[in-house]
This record gives structure tokens, sequence and C-alpha cells, in this order.
């Protein structure tokens, strides 16, 4: 039982990732910058939960509106930071693109589809799906704990064939690119 959920573990910890530093780099620029950007949101709508809640959730029909503001809130405020760490990055990424799906549906109704309504809110969206899909990154806290977790897991001789083969490949090519430098 603990063998299974400690694979679980490494599986939802382990982001998908190249062995690029410069792509990992960027891909942890956006990361930061979408996670801390996204904070002031959730402090915007608890600054005043009252009138958001009748502005945004009590437009588009959903039951309890304060209830929900306080739910989109505290989802931005507690899941951004967490996505600008790389900690819990898909758990984190999938609240926030809820969030997002729901601020589309609210400018869609309210102004059609209206691109400068909408530009925000699915730019973030898309970002979050990013992180969503493909995790925290090389530099993020979520890989440092899925190494962990790999290394408690498995022993060198214990290790499945593909995890194995992948360090293997990561490591040829970057010794290849270091030799055609």
């Amino acid at each position: 039982m603990l063998q299974k959920t400690l694979d679980l573990s490494t599986k939802v910890f382990r982001s998908n990732f190249s062995a690029n530093y410069w792509s990992q780099s960027a891909w942890t620029i956006l990361r930061v910058v979408v996670g801390v950007m996204m904070i002031h949101n959730g402090l915007d709508k608890l600054s005043d939960i009252e009138s958001f809640a009748t502005a945004y959730v009590e437009v588009i029909g959903l039951p309890f509106p304060i209830f929900f503001s306080y739910v989109a809130a505290y989802t931005e405020l507690i899941g951004a930071p967490l996505v600008a760490l790389g900690f819990l990055t898909r758990p984190a990424a999938l609240g926030l693109v809820g969030t997002m799906a729901v601020a589309m549906y609210h400018h869609i109704l309210v102004a059609g589809f209206s691109i400068p309504y909408l530009e925000l809110s699915a730019i973030y969206a898309s970002c979050f799906l990013f992180f969503l899909v493909n995790g925290g990154g090389l530099f993020s806290v979520d890989t440092f704990i899925s190494s962990w977790l790999s290394s408690q897991t498995f022993s060198e001789e214990q290790q499945p064939e593909t995890i194995r083969q992948d360090a293997q490949q990561a490591t040829v090519k970057n010794e290849e690119k270091v030799a055609s430098k």
C-alpha cells in the first residue's frame, strides 16, 4: 500500500520536461510571473467580497454568491503562490483554470464574445492549463519532491528501465550539447 502511494505521489509531482535548461528557465520565469501576478486578483476580491459577489457571481447565476466569492478569492490567494513556487503545481493550476473558466464565462455572458473583456482571463487560463498538463518544470519544488520520492521508492538496481533510459538519454543529450560548443 505504501509503495503504491509513493508511486502515485511520484507521478503527481513529476513534470514533463526536457533537459534543455534555457527552456526550463523560461518555463520557470513564466510560472513565477503568472503566479505572482494572479495573487492581486484574490486580494482584490477579499477587499470587497460583497461587491464582487453582486457584480460577478450573482450575474452568472451561481447559488451562494458570497461563498463562491470566497472560494474564488482563496483559490487565487493560495493557488497562485503555489504555482509560483512550483509546489503542488498541478492541483493549484487546476483550481486556477477553474476560476479563469468562470471568469471567461462571466465576460461572455456580460459582454458577448468581446476579446478585450476575455483577453486577460483567457491568457491566465491558458498559462494555468499549461502548468496543469506539464507540471512545475525542472526548477520547481515538485521536481525536488519527485526526485526525492523516486530515490526513496527505487534503489538504483530496482529502478524501472524506462526511468533509467530517460535519465541516460538526457545525460547523453547534455554531453552532446556541451561537446558541440
